[in-house]
């Protein structure tokens, strides 16, 4: 079966194509392996980072670098850097922009050997307050407008460090991807005056079919027009919150479906790599009638092809309704 399938949100096409054979379960090794010895991110390597910029026990309470369950550190080598004064100018036609922003890494454990898949719901709890916190801080500072929180996770998505970490990247621009998708609702809400967001999910609630699971806050389900096989996305079902502020209920059951569904994806697809990106409100905009803040999880199953570089155009070799069976189908 061959069809193209639009993307309502990024409003581009993608090709599912399911007479392509791939075999999931035959990945190389999600990560490139570095002992507990040498690696900066596990208790008593402090020395290896630069000094935290917070650090938390068990409890979410402030510790020490001799009792911390979570860090958060400067990225030894940053993306964008903190220091400096935010200048814009001409070079020709062409236009530049100092390097300013901030790249944090959050080391979610202290446990070399644990990964999102096994925390328990306190633990992840405890991350997501931490990123909260992180981004309300940086929030301050004028001179940044987004801020995306992501995941590497093994070495085909970008990982240098096999120790389960998030980052944030504060930038002094919104980026393309996020404008495009706000751009986007935008217009269907000048039409519909309804958000995008919110009726993706209500069709996705009365079709079934692309759910993987939900609770009382939050739905997990397989995008119509995913971009690669077993891609999934976690939404609030309550439009006007902000990831910023939701509530010490509402964290719990983002950590729950989140650890459900990092289960199930390492269960089904033998441990793979995957990106993980949050996209949330620019740092400047509290709530946006026509935006909705949102989880992407995208494993790193099929390499890019020549054809997909050249067109922009994704091809998915399974359907998003027979990767969501599946999944819902892992215990």
């Amino acid at each position: 079966m061959v069809e193209l399938r639009r993307d309502p949100i990024r409003n581009g096409w993608i090709i599912i194509n399911t007479n392509r054979i791939v075999d999931y379960n035959s990945n190389e090794t999600t990560h490139k392996h570095i002992d507990e010895k040498n690696c900066p991110f596990c208790y008593g390597n402090e020395y290896m980072t630069p000094f935290p910029i917070v650090a938390h026990n068990k409890m979410g309470h402030p510790a020490t670098d001799k009792k911390w369950d979570i860090r958060v550190i400067p990225n030894k080598s940053p993306v964008l850097a903190i220091e400096g004064e935010l200048k814009r100018s001409p070079e020709g036609m062409f236009d530049v922009m100092t390097g300013i922003g901030a790249n944090e890494v959050i080391i979610e454990t202290s446990d070399h050997n644990k990964h999102l898949y096994s925390f328990t719901n306190e633990e992840f709890v405890n991350v997501i307050k931490v990123l909260q916190g992180r981004i309300k801080d940086l929030k301050n500072d004028i001179r940044l407008e987004y801020i995306l929180p992501f995941k590497n996770y093994g070495y085909k998505a970008g990982e240098v460090i096999c120790h389960s970490n998030t980052q944030l990247i504060a930038l002094p621009i919104i980026p393309k991807i996020v404008k495009e998708e706000m751009e986007n609702s935008k217009k269907y809400y000048e039409i519909k005056e309804r958000c995008l967001f919110c009726d993706i999910m209500s069709q996705e609630i009365k079709d079934k079919k692309r759910i993987i699971c939900e609770n009382n806050n939050f739905i997990a389900f397989t995008p119509f027009a995913s971009i690669t096989p077993f891609e999934v996305w976690i939404l609030p079902k309550e439009h006007a919150e902000d990831f910023r502020n939701i509530n010490d209920r509402k964290v719990y059951e983002l950590s729950q479906i989140s650890i459900e569904i990092f289960k199930k994806l390492y269960k089904a697809l033998n441990d793979p790599a995957y990106n993980m990106v949050m996209h949330i409100f620019p740092l400047k905009q509290n709530f946006i009638p026509y935006y909705h803040w949102h989880i992407e999880i995208v494993p790193k199953i099929l390499q890019t092809t020549g054809f997909e570089l050249g067109t922009g155009i994704k091809v998915n070799p399974i359907l998003p309704e027979e990767a969501a069976k599946f999944l819902r189908g892992i215990e």
